[in-house]
């Protein structure tokens, strides 16, 4: 009998091919913005999980300066020293790697090609901290990081912008106003989550920053790698410390520890909010789909009256004519439905690659965005269906 109601119901919806699309509209419209909206969100999600973890594998970064606050001023908090760093790596137990880290903005000149980019001076744990890669070439050797040696390491803009498509390992760059070998080329890794580019870059060994370009011993800021799920200990052991060294005692501290991992779970927490707000605006439409169905349902009772007292003249029971009804706005708001994913899908897709952010599919959103619709049948469908099978067959057979 359920196979014969979905026929009918098919047949019906051949019978008003223009009403059938009109009614279905609001729910392919509903079901498809349901879940292109989750979809994106869920990519945006792990598009900054994963700019964050580009940064580094349980990376910590130490900065001077308080947490950004009102009445907070941490332009005159006292900047570290490699000596800070060298203590870090020797006193804190549960490191991979301290990298001191000091950077300024240059003009970098090759033949007749100029750029302006960011001179980043640090040492070889730098490269283990940040979870760099090398697509050609090596790193500082141990006995350039002591001299101070010309030398450096580019990352993948810097190389497109100074030499196109070429190789640059073994080239020379001028720095400002010193000469500089290219000993290696960084594999890229594109934007971070703050939108910096961070293949924008030239890495030179932290003397020579510190001596050629700055002249100041100074630096701006601490990596330090934790051994996985040390991460929380090594921050409290590196906050210990330099309060020590810094003479800390009964006022706020100076500087200020990040957590990367904090930072993915806040951006992301944001992002699944903001995701859940607009698939819940997004869901309204469906509402406004199952109010389109209950009316056309009733239109449509009222156009079959006669139909329906002829049924019940020769015998058909009303849960018959009750299930009839409600199979055919299933029937509407599930075909409804399925065009809506599909749609939603090729919409995703499309979005994704233009907003440059990873495609997630979400079977769960699809499941649910499609037995919403189908529930959207069942509540907008039973009161036509109801009102169908307690018609009178006599005064249904009277009906012009």
């Amino acid at each position: 009998m359920l196979w014969n109601a979905v026929i009918l119901a098919l047949k019906e919806m051949r019978r008003n091919v223009m009403r059938t699309f009109l009614t279905m509209l609001g729910i392919v419209i509903g079901v498809s913005a349901v879940v292109t909206m989750v979809t994106l969100g869920n990519g945006a999600t792990k598009s900054v999980s994963d700019q964050i973890a580009s940064l580094g594998s349980n990376l910590l970064i130490v900065l001077p300066g308080q947490r950004p606050s009102p009445g907070r001023e941490s332009s005159t908090a006292q900047r570290f020293k490699i000596a800070d760093a060298d203590a870090i790596r020797n006193q804190v137990s549960g490191i991979k790697a301290v990298a001191p880290s000091e950077s300024t903005q240059v003009t970098v000149v090759a033949a007749a090609k100029n750029w302006s980019t960011t001179v980043a001076g640090t040492t070889n744990s730098y490269f283990t901290a940040g979870n760099w890669q090398l697509a050609n070439g090596r790193t500082f050797e141990e006995s350039e990081e002591r001299a101070g040696k010309a030398v450096c390491v580019i990352g993948e803009t810097v190389r497109k912008n100074l030499f196109g498509h070429s190789d640059p390992v073994g080239s020379r760059i001028r720095v400002k106003q010193f000469s500089c070998e290219i000993i290696g080329l960084l594999s890229p890794k594109g934007q971070s989550s703050m939108g910096r580019d961070q293949d924008d870059t030239v890495v030179v060994p932290i003397r020579t920053l510190q001596r050629r370009l700055t002249g100041k011993q100074e630096i701006g800021s601490i990596l330090v790698a934790a051994n996985d799920g040390a991460s929380e200990a090594v921050q409290k052991g590196i906050e210990r410390l330099l309060r020590e060294r810094r003479h800390i005692s009964g006022r706020d501290d100076d500087f200020n520890v990040l957590d990367t991992k904090e930072i993915a779970t806040a951006m992301s927490g944001t992002t699944q909010i903001l995701t859940g707000l607009l698939g819940a605006v997004a869901a309204v439409s469906l509402l406004v789909g199952g109010i389109g169905i209950m009316n056309i349902m009733l239109v449509s009772v009222t156009e079959r009256t006669r139909e329906i007292g002829t049924r019940l003249a020769v015998g058909a029971l009303e849960r018959e004519v009750l299930l009839q009804f409600l199979v055919e706005a299933i029937t509407l708001s599930s075909i409804g439905g399925l065009i809506g994913i599909v749609l939603a899908t090729a919409g995703s897709l499309l979005i994704s690659r233009l907003m440059q952010i990873p495609y997630v599919f979400s079977p769960n959103i699809n499941v649910l965005a499609f037995g919403f619709s189908a529930a959207m049948g069942v509540l907008f469908g039973y009161v036509p269906a109801k009102r169908a099978a307690r018609l009178d067959p006599i005064e249904a057979l009277r009906h012009e």
